[in-house]
């Protein structure tokens, strides 16, 4: 995966009403390690890091990468949103930006994942007009699915990989204008 390109980067946070989108802390490293470890988040991911490597490779304070996002309600980490080009771990990402985004289960069911995730593609489309997003996720997924159609993501393709069905949507800066 690729930066954003022209993007300056970090972007002065970004406030919703509840939210803060920010860079990565050193504070972060441990909700950052419970969200990679926790099984309930990383379902349909694949599985779980194992939480004894996280603790042993993870650096000090996460990585701060263009394009991540820290979501932080009340000055503590629930969750990441991820925008960067796609390089290809999907064709039919490549070159693209892709929406990512992980939440502590402690934080689901509340509206955080649409409310950041807003925030987010209204900030990207901000700082590259005209370029769309796209969002891959399972179909078994039915939450991710839930929050792909309320950002407004249109279904492209149904396609098999990673051994499961996968739902392929793009995203149009355009949208926010109809």
């Amino acid at each position: 995966m690729t930066d954003l390109g022209p993007v300056a980067w970090p972007p002065a946070p970004i406030r919703t009403e509840r939210l803060v989108l920010r860079e990565p802390e050193a504070s972060d490293r441990g909700a950052v390690i419970d969200l990679l470890a926790s099984p309930e988040v990383s379902t349909y991911l694949g599985g779980p890091q194992p939480r004894d490597e996280l603790e042993r490779t993870m650096p000090a304070a996460p990585s701060r990468r263009s394009g991540r996002f820290i979501v932080d309600l009340d000055g503590a980490m629930i969750g990441q949103i991820t925008l960067y080009k796609e390089t290809g771990h999907l064709p039919q990402a490549a070159g693209k930006a892709e929406l990512g985004y992980l939440f502590l289960p402690q934080a689901w069911g509340r509206g955080y994942a649409a409310e950041a995730c807003s925030a987010a593609l209204n900030w990207f489309a901000g700082a590259l007009p005209g370029e769309p997003v796209v969002l891959a996720t399972q179909t078994a997924n039915v939450s991710s699915m839930r929050l792909a159609a309320k950002l407004g993501f249109i279904e492209a393709e149904r396609f098999e990989a990673y051994g499961a069905e996968q739902w392929f949507g793009i995203w149009s800066p355009a949208a926010l204008s109809d």
